[in-house]
């Protein structure tokens, strides 16, 4: 017959057992790094005694409640070790980089195609070996560098531009080890996000479309590293900055400078040249500057 005392013993062995339902939900949220290992064994001694008193008694609600207890406590300790294992082991293996890279005289041969529009509609022969540190602008009079600028306004201009050597298969090798980002000032010439957009799909279908960043100020890029032929936007990027070689760039100093695809290849996935891995797995530059 059910008595009091009975009554009162399932309650308090109810009481403990389920008193562990929200240290097992909180590791599985949480990890559970605040509870102690020494204090769970201890428990988990106490209530393997508690069953076995309560089977010497013949008691029927101590032993199952403790019995309950005891894979609780079980069950706790489980998923603590293994979720401290699993982050352990995150934090072994390398992680992936963020690599940003600039689309025009950087994967995009933009200014071949730029020369081409100017010397057609001012009847000049200018040639890359001209341009020794100046953009194409710097080298008319002043009242036609609107016109020139507007050579690279018409939607058109970027439809059938020649990609760079080696960028597709580099950049592709670089997508397989890390998190890689076209990053585009897009808002220089807002006219050409469509055709853009249409060349990054035809030429470089393994970087996804989330992946393709227009903007305006490349500042609000964050990213390990960006790949870019502009100096302007490596001085305040919060990364490090690699200045890929172009002819008005070549009076640039203070940064890393990669003259190829392959020298980008060789810093970034076969750690030669000026970089180093450190032990966060992020290449390190061990030269901060190198003349053009």
């Amino acid at each position: 017959m059910v008595n009091g005392t009975t009554i009162l013993g399932g309650v308090a062995a109810t009481c403990t057992t389920v008193a562990f339902v929200p240290q097992i939900q909180k590791i599985l949220k949480t990890g559970g790094q605040d509870l102690s290992y020494p204090m769970l064994a201890l428990y988990l001694m106490g209530v393997s005694l508690w069953l076995g008193y309560g089977l010497a008694l013949g008691a029927a609600a101590l032993s199952w409640a403790n019995g309950a207890s005891i894979l609780c406590v079980g069950l706790c300790i489980s998923l603590k070790w293994m979720k401290e294992r699993a982050v352990t082991r995150a934090k072994s293996e390398p992680r992936k980089l963020r690599i940003a890279i600039d689309m025009d005289e950087t994967i995009a041969n933009s200014l071949k195609e730029h020369i081409a529009r100017f010397n057609a509609a001012f009847g000049a022969s200018l040639t890359e070996d001209q341009l020794h540190g100046a953009n194409i602008e710097d080298l008319v009079p002043v009242e036609e560098r609107v016109a020139v600028r507007e050579l690279v306004s018409d939607a058109s201009f970027f439809v059938n531009l020649e990609v760079i050597e080696d960028a597709q298969n580099i950049i592709r090798d670089l997508a397989r080890e890390h998190d890689v980002y076209i990053v585009s000032a897009a808002m220089e010439v807002p006219n050409s996000f469509a055709s853009k957009y249409a060349w990054l799909q035809k030429h470089f279908p393994f970087i996804p479309a989330s992946h393709f960043v227009f903007c305006g100020d490349k500042t609000i890029v964050y990213a390990d590293y960006l790949i870019d032929d502009q100096a302007r936007h490596l001085r305040s990027f919060h990364g490090t900055g690699i200045l890929f070689s172009a002819p008005h760039n070549r009076k640039e100093t203070g940064f890393c400078r990669v003259k190829s695809w392959e020298e980008v290849r060789q810093l970034l996935l076969e750690g030669h040249g000026t970089a180093k891995p450190d032990v966060s797995g992020k290449p390190e530059l061990s030269v901060a500057s190198e003349s053009a």
